[in-house]
C-alpha cells in the first residue's frame, strides 16, 4: 500500500498531467483561432454572406472555413462553444497549486527570510491576489482607460510588473513566479467565463429571437481574447520556471518575469503579423534574443540565501523530521552524498547552481527537504545520480526508516 508521500507524489503528478492535457486543448484551439481569423481572405464578394474565407488542408483532407461577422441566416442546431478548455484549464491548475503550494507551503510557499507567516496565512494571500488580480484588470478594461487599446495593454503591463515585485515579497522565488502565472491565467479564463462567453451568447439569443444584434459585445470580446493572446507565452514560461532557480533563485526574479511578458509580445507580434499577411516582421526576433541575453545576465546575480543559524528556523513538519529517530545519521548520509551538487556553490562539474533550488548542507536544511530526499532516494534510485556519487540500499533503507518513523509518529 502507498504511504501518504507516494500517494501525493502520484496525486500531484496526475494534476499536473491534466492541467498540461487541458493547456494543450486550450492553448491549441486559441491559437488556430487568432490565425485562422488573420488569415481570413476578407476581400471577396461571397454569396453566403460571409466577412471572410480561407481554404486550409490537413490530414489528408480539405476544409472551406467561412466567418460571419454576425451568424448566417440560419442559425445551426449544433454550434459547438469552445470554453471548457479555458475552465478545464484553470480548475486543473488551481487544484495542482493547492496540492503543491497549499499542501506543500512549508517547504515550497513560504520563506521565512522573506516574509515569516503561516501557510494558512500564505494561501490567503495567494486566493485574494487571484481574486483581486481579475477584479481590478475588468474594472479597468470597463473604464474610459480601456478605450485606448494601447494605452491598456501599457497599464497591464504595469499591472503585471507590480504584481511580479509584490509576490516576490511574500513568497519564496519558486512560489512568486509561479503566482505571477497563475495570476495572469486567471485573468485569461475569467475573460473567457465572464466576457467572451456571455457576450457570445447574447449575440445567438438576439439572432434566434429575430433580433440585431449590438455590435460592441463582438467588440469587448475581441478586446479580451487578443489580450489572452498576447499572455500566453509568459504564462507558458512562468509555469516551468519552477523547475529553473537560474529564472526564479535571484534577486532580479521579478525582473526577469517582467522581460518575459515583453518576449511574449514580440514573439505573438511576429506571428500574428505573418498570419495576418501584415509583412514578414523579423526584427522581433533580434529583440527577442537581447531580452533572452538580458534575462541571462541577470540570472547570474546572487541567489537568495541566509546566512544566519538556519536551525533557529526549524518548525513544524521540519522540526519533526529533525526529532525523529536515526536523523542524525540519516543528515550524515545525506551531506556526504548530496552537497557536492546541492550546495550554495556546488563543486560538481558543470552546475552553478543547486539542482531545483534545494540545497543540502546542513542538517537543517535535510529536515526541511525531508520529502524531498525520501522519494527520490529513498523509495526510488533516482538521486543521487549514479554517475555522480553510488548510494547503496543500505543507505536507501536507512532514509525511508528515518521518514516513516517521523511520518507514523
Amino acid at each position: 500500500m502507498f504511504d501518504a508521500a507516494v500517494l501525493m507524489e502520484w496525486v500531484e503528478l496526475s494534476v499536473r498531467w491534466l492541467h498540461v492535457i487541458t493547456g494543450i486543448a486550450w492553448i491549441g484551439s486559441s491559437f488556430y483561432f487568432i490565425a485562422l481569423d488573420l488569415g481570413l481572405h476578407r476581400d471577396r464578394n461571397l454569396a453566403s454572406g460571409a466577412d471572410g474565407e480561407e481554404w486550409q488542408v490537413h490530414g489528408g483532407g480539405f476544409y472551406h472555413v467561412q466567418k460571419y461577422l454576425v451568424a448566417p441566416d440560419q442559425m445551426p442546431a449544433d454550434l459547438v462553444w469552445y470554453k471548457w478548455e479555458s475552465y478545464a484549464t484553470w480548475l486543473s491548475g488551481f487544484a495542482l497549486l493547492f496540492v503543491v503550494y497549499y499542501l506543500g507551503g512549508e517547504l515550497y510557499l513560504i520563506d521565512p527570510n522573506v516574509l515569516d507567516i503561516p501557510v494558512w496565512q500564505g494561501a490567503i494571500i495567494s486566493i485574494g491576489s487571484l481574486a483581486l488580480g481579475w477584479v481590478l484588470y475588468d474594472r479597468i478594461c470597463k473604464s474610459r482607460f480601456g478605450d485606448d487599446n494601447t494605452r491598456l495593454m501599457v497599464g497591464l503591463y504595469v499591472i503585471l510588473v507590480a504584481m511580479a515585485w509584490a509576490y516576490t515579497q511574500v513568497f519564496t522565488g519558486r512560489a512568486a513566479l509561479l503566482h505571477l502565472g497563475a495570476f495572469t491565467a486567471t485573468v485569461m479564463s475569467a475573460n473567457v467565463f465572464f466576457i467572451i462567453i456571455p457576450n457570445q451568447k447574447i449575440v445567438v439569443a438576439d439572432l434566434q429571437a429575430g433580433r440585431k444584434p449590438d455590435a460592441k459585445y463582438g467588440k469587448i470580446a475581441k478586446q479580451r481574447s487578443t489580450h489572452n493572446n498576447y499572455l500566453t507565452l509568459p504564462v507558458l514560461f512562468l509555469m516551468l520556471s519552477n523547475h529553473y532557480p537560474l529564472a526564479f533563485a535571484t534577486q532580479y526574479n521579478w525582473v526577469i518575469a517582467s522581460l518575459i511578458f515583453l518576449m511574449g509580445v514580440t514573439i505573438r507580434h511576429y506571428f500574428n503579423s505573418v498570419h495576418g499577411r501584415r509583412g514578414n516582421p523579423t526584427w522581433t526576433w533580434g529583440v527577442t534574443v537581447i531580452l533572452m541575453i538580458l534575462i541571462a545576465w541577470l540570472s547570474t546575480a546572487p541567489a537568495f540565501r541566509y546566512e544566519g543559524d538556519d536551525e533557529v528556523h526549524l518548525q513544524g513538519d521540519a522540526l519533526r523530521f529533525a526529532s525523529a529517530p536515526g536523523f542524525e545519521d540519516v543528515s550524515n548520509l545525506v551531506i556526504g552524498h548530496c552537497s557536492m551538487c546541492h550546495a550554495a556553490e556546488p563543486n560538481f562539474a558543470g552546475l552553478m547552481w543547486p539542482p531545483k533550488g534545494v540545497m543540502l548542507e546542513t542538517p537543517a536544511q535535510v529536515a526541511s527537504a525531508a520529502q524531498r530526499i525520501y522519494l527520490p532516494a529513498g523509495v526510488s534510485h533516482a538521486m543521487p545520480p549514479p554517475n555522480a556519487v553510488e548510494m547503496d540500499d543500505v543507505a536507501r533503507a536507512e532514509i525511508v526508516s528515518w521518514y516513516r518513523a517521523a511520518t507514523d509518529g
